[in-house]
Parts: structure tokens; sequence; C-alpha cells
């Protein structure tokens, strides 16, 4: 039996979770395959820690080079994250004339232009299906099933630590910072977690879907991005009085000559089908021209479901291997004459409906003051209510439900009532998704 041979570069949680795999099932991968998978080398700094895995002797190496100029390795998998050394490991594969695969949504979305273009030149392939919503093949499906669709949109719950936490705050009633530490005693979380509740990691997989959806490669920091570390018990109760849930939302649009490209907290419906989607539970809706909404649901986050996506690269680029044929599909989706460059529409321009919760004072007129200002900026109220009365001096909690408003008047809107003496703290904007 034929055999393609594999390194693997970074021994963490999911390079651990590879290894499991391609030990556990390398009877059914050779079946599927038509050949064997043979990790012959892994490099990582740390060699000797148990990673309650058995590898083979000599296997292991802290010299990267073993793996990346062996002349032996067909397909080299980069798990080590971040920006360098992966980008300079991953261009040294690809000029050494391997194939790679990789997690590393971060490094693909800031410097995906370089890589994709470098991988296109030499004719090769690059795996990237872990990079958005572990296990779910959403890569492989803008690639191939959506081919032949005009995509308009693509919405998505696409970082499971940020989920787990909106559930629990919605589902138990668990403050933010209670429901972050469960997550990371769960191993959910990172102990810097900064990119799951501050929603970069969501926009660095929402880069990596507009890039496969449109064609177009997006300048990330042109990309808004809010995260949930804002979210109170009070937003969830609210939006649960008007038939809400709270989400962190993964936003990517055609908009005319542009493209709409946003990760917030947004305000679903209770039936829409992704406030169901709870827990670190992924999954992303696709709308098109055909077939107008399709959705992938699945485990986003963890070890193997991770690792999983990562072996069905390796095995998709080993067929193109065994029958000795460059990458079938391109690398982007689109193929590279007819790759653009759009750009992001601003976040002011956007247009939808918003929750605003508002800390007002409780005396005569204020109710007519902040409806006053909106009404001036062109923000049409579809109800109002207050939540009690002013037990701690901090104001009187006046909740605000708008009809559709463009984004820039709501930021001056508020803007506005900031300066005035009607607001005691800082006001709370949630877009709604309908």
């Amino acid at each position: 039996m034929k055999t393609v041979k594999v390194g693997l570069i970074g021994f963490g949680i999911v390079g651990t979770g590879v290894v499991k795999i391609l030990t556990d099932n390398a009877e059914i991968i050779s079946h599927r395959l038509g050949a064997k998978i043979d990790l012959v080398k892994i490099a990582d700094l740390d060699i000797k820690t148990d990673r309650g895995v058995k590898v083979k002797p000599g296997i292991l190496t802290t010299n990267v080079d073993e793996v990346l100029s062996n002349p032996e390795i067909d397909i080299v998998i980069e798990l080590i994250g971040g920006m360098e050394p992966a980008k300079t490991f991953i261009i040294k594969a690809i000029e050494n004339g391997k194939r790679v695969v990789t997690a590393n949504k971060a490094l693909l979305a800031k410097h995906g232009d370089e890589i994709f273009s470098l991988t296109e030149e030499k004719g090769f392939a690059l795996g990237f299906e872990a990079a958005v919503g572990g296990c779910i093949p959403i890569i492989r499906s803008l690639k191939e099933s959506f081919a032949a669709t005009q995509i308009k949109s693509i919405v998505g719950i696409v970082n499971g630590t940020a989920n787990y936490i909106l559930s629990q705050m919605t589902d138990n009633r668990r403050e933010f910072g209670v429901a972050l530490k469960e997550a990371q005693e769960l191993g959910f979380a990172e102990a810097d977690p900064t990119f799951d509740i501050e929603g970069i990691d969501t926009a660095h997989k929402a880069a990596l879907l507009t890039r496969l959806a449109y064609g177009t490669s997006v300048n990330f920091n042109e990309i808004y991005i809010q995260g949930i570390s804002d979210i109170t018990l009070k937003d969830i109760d609210c939006a649960k009085e008007f038939g809400y849930k709270i989400k962190l939302l993964a936003i990517s649009k055609m908009s005319g000559d542009s493209v709409e490209v946003r990760v917030h907290p947004a305000m679903i419906p209770e039936n829409h089908s992704l406030a169901q989607i709870n827990g670190v539970f992924n999954a992303v809706q696709i709308y098109d021209d055909l077939m107008e909404k399709s959705a992938l649901i699945g485990h986003g986050a963890g070890s193997l479901p991770t690792a999983s996506a990562v072996i069905g690269d390796v095995i998709e680029i080993a067929r193109d291997i065994l029958l000795n044929v460059t990458s079938r599909v391109p690398v982007q989706a689109f193929n590279q004459n007819n790759f653009k460059k759009l750009p992001v529409k601003d976040i002011r321009q956007i247009e939808t409906e918003y929750f605003l919760r508002f800390n007002a004072a409780d005396r005569p007129g204020v109710l007519s003051i902040i409806s006053g200002v909106l009404g001036e900026h062109s923000i049409s109220l579809k109800s109002v209510s207050q939540q009690g009365r002013d037990e701690d001096g901090k104001g009187v909690p006046l909740v605000f439900m708008t009809h559709q408003a463009r984004e820039q008047n709501i930021q001056d809107a508020l803007a506005k009532l900031n300066q005035t003496d009607v607001i005691s703290e800082k006001s709370i904007v949630i877009r709604c998704e309908n």
C-alpha cells in the first residue's frame, strides 16, 4: 500500500488530537484513502511532557527544519498558531515543495494575500478547514458545494468560548465573570481569553469567510469588532422580555461595490435558528441566490473536533498527491485571475434595528428629552419601557427598541445625550438582526 508522509509542527492540544486520530483511526483512514498516512516527525519546543498519546521512537524533535527540509515529507501541518514564526514556517514549507495544512485563522486573516498567492504560484493545495468552525466543513462547502451560487451574505456563531458564556448567562443566569471562569476551568477558554471575548477570533474567521464567499480579500483593520465583555444580565433579561437572545455574530454581506464585515453582540429573535445554538457549538448560515438559506452546525472548539478538520484536509491533499495532480480546487475558491479587492463598508453606514439602554435621571421630562434627541436624528421608536425605579442613585433604567435606523444617526444621538445631565452611566447599544 502506498504511503503519504506527514510532518507536524506544534504538539499542543490540537496537535495531540491529530496524533490520536492518526493512530486510533489509521485503519479507517487507509480504507478510505487507499493509502497510509505516516506521521514521520513532530517538532515542538517541549518534547518531554507526556501528552497521553503514543508516538514512535525518534519522531519527536525540537528542530523544526527536520520537518520543513525533510525530503520525505509530503505534507506539513502547522499548529503553533500566531504570526511568527508560523508565517516563516509555512512560507518555507511551501517554497520547499510541501503541501501545507493549518488551523491558523489569525495568520491567514492578516497575511492571507501573501500566503495564498505563493501557494497558487507553486500550484499546491493549502488546507485550512480547521481555521473556521472546528469540525464544521464550511471552508470546503464554500469552495465546492456553493461554487455555482451567488452568495449574498453569511451570518454565523463561530466562537465557542463566547457562545458558551452567553449561553450560561442566558440559561443559568451566570454573571459574565462567573461564566468566563467556568469556561476556563472546563478548558473552553484560554488563560488570556481576550481574542475570544473581545470578538477578535470571530473577526479572523469572518475575514476568511468573506474571502471565500465573494472572491475578495479585506483589510482586517477595517472590520468592525465589538466583544461581549460589556454584556450584563440586565441586557440578557431585557432581550428575553422583548423575545430575543444575545449572540456574538460574524456578519458578512455583499453591499454593492463593497463588503459589509462586522463582528458584535446582536439580539436575534428567540425563534431564529441561530438562537438555538448553545454552549460551545458553532453554526454558519449562508444566504445565496439558489438555495436561499443553508446552515451548517457542529462542534466549534476542542482538540478532537479541530483535529478532525485538520485530518480531513490531510486526506484531501493526500488524494491529490496519489493521483499526481496539483491542487484540484482553487485555494481561495475563485480563480486567481478573478480575485478582487473590495473596500469594507464603514460601520457608520449600515442600517439595522437597535436596542438602547440608558440609566437616566429619575425626574419628570427625562423620557421626553431622550425621545426628542432620538427623533432629531431620524430614529423611530418601536417600544419604550422603564425597568423599575432609581433605588441606588444610579438612575432609572430606560430601554428603547428602534425601527431600522442608520448607525451614524445612532452614534450622533448618543453623543449628544451623553453631553446632557440626564444620562448617569455609559449607554448600552446592541444591534438587532431579524
